[in-house]
């Protein structure tokens, strides 16, 4: 019995000692960890409110390449979400600056990443305002997209020879285009299109007028154009 008691004895104590060796190889690690300098992840002498003006006031070029936005377009906008109240300044990011984050992702297919590094934020600041310009495009749909009531056939239709009577029922014509995504690669199997890139499937119908007038989007990549 004794014997016994010794060699648990002589357990408990080798454990201690093998706890005490561990605390004072951590606990310096830690520490150095924790006084390490951090180094600022977003440098750029430009913030993004300021990148978004440069743009802006730059050459037209530059706007519709980054922005694909007239300038004069793109500040129209902005006034117009200010003015209706749909977007509002907040703190480190005004209306314009939130616009031009949105108009950016979606005109180059920007990462998250991406936007932090145009733009000079958190990546989660960049997801809540993209999300939140995403949230008004339905408003600003019903807004400005006014389909025609009437059923009359088109003038382009009835004043050309080639095309009357033969097609005096059509109302518009309708086309598909893929376009691509990033989406997280969990999710990404259904948006793989026929080429291996990935993608949305949009259809869009529009009037001879050159006027949208219905769009389908949303669809994988993988889907068919039926």
């Amino acid at each position: 019995m004794g014997s016994a008691n010794e060699q648990i004895r002589k357990f408990l104590l080798e454990e201690e000692e093998e706890d005490d060796e561990l605390f004072f190889v951590l606990v310096p690690a830690i520490l150095a960890a924790l006084q390490a300098e951090k180094r600022p992840l977003h440098t750029s002498s430009l913030s993004g409110a300021a990148k978004v003006r440069e743009i802006l006031e730059g050459h037209e070029h530059w706007s519709r390449v980054e922005f694909r936005m007239e300038p004069e377009i793109f500040r129209a906008t902005a006034n117009y979400l200010s003015r209706e109240r749909l977007l509002c300044d907040t703190r480190g990011v005004n209306v314009e600056e939130q616009l031009g984050i949105f108009m950016y992702m979606i005109s180059h297919n920007a990462s998250n990443e991406d936007l932090q590094n145009e733009f000079q934020h958190s990546g989660e600041t960049i997801s809540r305002k993209v999300n939140e310009v995403f949230d008004i495009v339905h408003a600003l749909t019903n807004r400005f997209v006014k389909l025609l009531n009437s059923m009359e056939t088109p003038m382009k239709i009835a004043s050309d020879p080639r095309f009357w009577p033969y097609f005096q029922n059509c109302i518009g014509a309708i086309d598909g285009t893929h376009v691509p995504i990033t989406i997280a690669e969990d999710l990404a199997p259904p948006y793989r299109n026929r080429k291996g890139t990935l993608s949305q499937n949009v259809m869009l119908t529009c009037d001879f007028d050159l006027n949208f007038t219905y769009i389908s989007c949303g669809w994988e990549g993988s889907a068919s154009d039926a």
